[in-house]
């Protein structure tokens, strides 16, 4: 693993370089008024799933767990996690809701079972926090206020002892709502026990957390910007060259710098993720994700979204940050992800076992049987235009990454992967989806068109 950490930092695009990060008189400034702001909204309620039916005489060891209907306090995104993130869930979930305020209930809705594929390389420190756990991928469901759901077990007797349940332990439904007011002790804990790393902080040390967050984007936009503007490709190429010390007329071969919305753009609760920066040494490809989240949101719903799976990464699932680097919505639109500032090798937890210098890129959606929108795909070729560019990459070449472990290569492998991959490229996954995935060629074109190649 060639990530560092740092708890507040300046880093290079040419090179991974730590320096400490002073409180100037702006920044301080803008740390008073973080002080200030209303709190962030956001709660996470988790419910224990308990057997269903038939099996209820089984207890821990049904292959059937869920909740009956009920009615719940308002949320708009589910998931399901467990106690051990190694365990993998065998079988379907699937969820039904009511939307708030109404007597409907829709049908049942599968949620993706996401085992493994996401998260942070083995050996790494975010995966051996201690805090991690098995989740599946969350499913957005608009605002609701009952839930019903329902765990399947695909049962193997020739894998499942007497008496041993063939479901994981300790299985929580999780309802998010991103956009309430988090109750008293809901949002640092699932099931009883505490999940954020920063849980409880103080206004001043979020304050510190969002100064941190933002400051990484200093050399791009002013602090307490809620985006980086877009740029001309000849500014974006004449800002490279002067960055890099490289005469003027020189060809960069880089894209122009997209409109990337700030975390505090989408609404970043800073005080939920663990607080420094992680960073590789460079950013040699890409991975496309997309969500599994479904495609039920409208465009102007996206920051909410963002903000949901940001914290089930985190709340729920235990990690330091949400996973992806960038996320982009079925309108075009560029979100940064992982806290760490949009130019930098910041080290998500998105493709395990080559998130080492690699960025996420995850398209807000569900893609094996829609297509993607060609606002999305045009994003994706615009900002792999660009932030591979920063680091003398061309969209449509072959590079070599060391695996961390995972299920398609052994820990340590040199795999030659395109630059621009699918998930699936990297782990045995149908992530990103089937037609999404069937697009990743002509955005490799698009995106060293872009470049000027």
């Amino acid at each position: 693993m060639r990530g560092f950490l740092a708890s507040s930092v300046g880093v290079t695009c040419a090179a991974a370089l730590v320096l400490p990060l002073a409180l100037s008189a702006p920044a301080q400034a803008a740390t008073r008024a973080a002080k200030t702001d209303p709190a962030v909204p956001g709660s996470t309620r988790s419910l224990p799933l308990v057997p269903l039916g038939d099996d209820r005489a089984l207890g821990a060891a049904a292959p059937e767990q869920g909740l009956t209907r009920r009615a719940v306090r308002s949320f708009s995104l589910v998931g399901v996690i467990w106690d051990d993130p190694d365990t993998e869930l065998r079988g379907r979930v699937q969820v039904r809701t009511r939307a708030s305020g109404t007597t409907h209930w829709t049908g049942w809705q599968d949620i993706e079972t996401h085992n493994h594929e996401h998260g942070a390389d083995p050996d790494s420190a975010e995966s051996g926090s201690g805090r991690v756990r098995g989740s599946t991928a969350p499913l957005w469901v608009g605002d609701s206020d009952g839930v019903e759901v329902r765990v399947q077990a695909e049962v193997d007797e020739r894998s499942t002892s007497p008496g041993e349940s063939p479901l994981p332990r300790g299985m929580h439904l999780e309802l998010v709502d991103p956009d309430a007011e988090a109750p008293s002790g809901e949002a640092s804990t699932a099931g009883g026990r505490a999940t954020g790393a920063n849980a409880g902080k103080d206004s001043a040390t979020a304050a510190e957390a969002t100064h941190e967050a933002t400051a990484a984007n200093a050399e791009l936009a002013p602090l307490g910007a809620t985006e980086i503007p877009a740029l001309s490709k000849a500014r974006t190429e004449r800002e490279y060259l002067a960055a890099h010390q490289r005469r003027p007329g020189a060809q960069p071969y880089i894209g122009a710098r997209p409109r990337i919305v700030t975390r505090r753009g989408w609404g970043a609760n800073e005080a939920l993720r663990e607080r420094g920066l992680v960073y590789t040494e460079k950013v040699k490809a890409a991975f496309v994700h997309h969500t599994a989240s479904g495609n039920n949101y409208r465009c102007s719903q996206a920051s909410s979204v963002i903000r949901s799976i940001y914290r089930y990464h985190v709340v729920s699932s235990g990690w330091r940050d949400i996973g992806y680097n960038f996320l982009v919505d079925k309108c075009g639109t560029i979100y940064e992800g992982r806290a760490g500032g949009v130019g930098k090798p910041v080290m998500g937890a998105h493709t395990l076992g080559f998130n080492s210098d690699t960025m996420g890129i995850a398209v807000l959606g569900s893609f094996a049987a829609t297509r993607p929108a060609a606002a999305a795909l045009r994003a994706i070729a615009r900002l792999t235009a660009w932030k591979l560019g920063l680091y003398g990459v061309n969209p449509r070449g072959k590079t070599y990454l060391k695996s961390g472990g995972g299920n398609l290569y052994r820990k340590g492998k040199n795999v030659r992967l395109d630059v621009i991959s699918g998930h699936r490229d990297g782990f045995a996954t149908e992530c990103p989806g089937r037609l999404l995935y069937g697009k990743l060629g002509s955005a490799r074109t698009t995106a060293a068109r872009y470049q000027g190649r």
